[in-house]
């Protein structure tokens, strides 16, 4: 557990890391800053659009050995990123990167899920998915310090190093897993199409992350406009945030099991709160960082309760309905990103926070009005 844990830490931090180091990169690559986000945007891409194909090619592969080939394909990537002296080499590794990424988000879960007894399966996703929280509380932070100490180059050097260390934990303790409940890939983009309860839970799944992310891609300058934030006091706002997720997930991997639907409800409700009180706290610190905890633990909630649903509506073929749901997933942070950013540009920063109440009411909506015909995970 604790190995594919430490899998999704690198695999996430991997991803968001050039976030902290935009202004070193672009500086040093002699690239705008713009461009340099391009390593972010790149690697999230391919890994949504990506993973449906990939995991119905290895359908096959035994996944211990699948997942210590995705770690060996991010040590090796994380390398070239540290050593490569042009940009189209780093933004060509970081696409490889996000093939790799995804089939991870893919896989990951239902690993952890697969290696512990069935009653402990919803724990252990709940396990797993903390190491979303303990990237943004821990990864991101130390790469801009590390960056600040050695340049970003050593900090995408010691990643590299970090990620070969996570291999030879996967490959020492993890068991042979052979690969379970295969499918092709036109049978994976047939699911939807005949699994009505699939349907409408990846439905529900772009709504939340098109709202959740439409609102969360800008909270930096949300806060600094609306309560004039200083760059310390979003640090520890975000590291808040990042706290709160953790906690949720806990408070998830409790409730889930009972019932994942209502989970998910519930959750929906408390981010809608949180984002409503944003709004409200005005310039109040107090405030801001009750709605950052709240939010947090809400989204935690709300991230292991979908993960759950999608088992619950495929349990049959939870690997192939995850990475539909991974591509759904990835794809609406993009976009997400895209239409916040058309709201803050052309309506104002404060309208993003609206946007993402309005996609998260429609998903709460949806997820209470459907979804009867599905069954917890046990």
């Amino acid at each position: 557990m604790a190995a594919i844990t430490a899998s999704l830490f690198v695999f996430l931090t991997t991803e968001l890391m050039p976030i902290g180091l935009l202004t070193p990169l672009s500086e040093s690559l002699g690239v705008s800053v713009g461009a340099a986000g391009l390593m972010v945007t790149a690697q999230g891409v391919a890994a949504g659009l990506g993973v449906p194909f990939i995991v119905a090619w290895t359908r096959r592969v035994d996944r211990r050995r699948l997942l210590t080939t995705l770690l060996a394909v991010l040590a090796i990537g994380n390398l070239i990123t540290s050593i490569a002296p042009k940009y189209p080499l780093i933004l060509g590794s970081r696409l490889i990167m996000g093939f790799a990424s995804g089939v991870f988000w893919a896989i990951g879960v239902s690993m952890a899920m697969r290696i512990v007894p069935e009653r402990h399966a919803s724990r252990a996703a709940a396990v797993v998915m903390s190491g979303i929280s303990i990237a943004t509380v821990v990864g991101i932070p130390l790469g801009t310090l590390l960056e600040s100490a050695g340049g970003w180059r050593t900090t995408f050097l010691i990643w590299s190093g970090l990620s070969a260390l996570v291999f030879l934990a996967v490959a020492i303790t993890i068991p042979s897993l052979p690969s379970a409940n295969a499918v092709s890939v036109r049978e994976v983009f047939a699911l939807p199409v005949k699994n009505v309860p699939l349907r409408e839970v990846l439905l529900m799944v772009v709504l939340f992350v098109l709202g959740h992310f439409g609102a969360y891609t800008f909270v930096r300058p949300y806060l600094e406009e609306s309560t004039s934030a200083a760059a310390g006091f979003i640090t520890v706002v975000l590291i808040v945030f990042g706290i709160g997720g953790a906690f949720g997930n806990f408070l998830g991997g409790l409730t889930v099991r009972r019932s994942p639907r209502g989970s998910f409800v519930v959750g929906g409700l408390l981010l809608i709160s949180a984002l409503a009180m944003l709004p409200a706290a005005d310039s109040g610190d107090i405030g801001v960082i009750a709605a950052m905890a709240l939010w947090g633990v809400a989204f935690g909630v709300v991230q292991l309760s979908q993960i759950n649903m999608t088992l619950a509506a495929a349990p049959d073929t939870f690997e192939a309905a995850m990475s539909l749901n991974t591509m759904a997933y990835n794809t609406c942070i993009a976009a997400g990103a895209l239409i916040g950013g058309l709201f803050a540009d052309h309506i104002g920063v404060t309208s993003v926070v609206w946007f993402g109440i309005v996609l998260m009411a429609l998903s709460v909506i949806l997820r209470a009005t459907t979804g009867r015909r599905t069954t917890p995970a046990n």
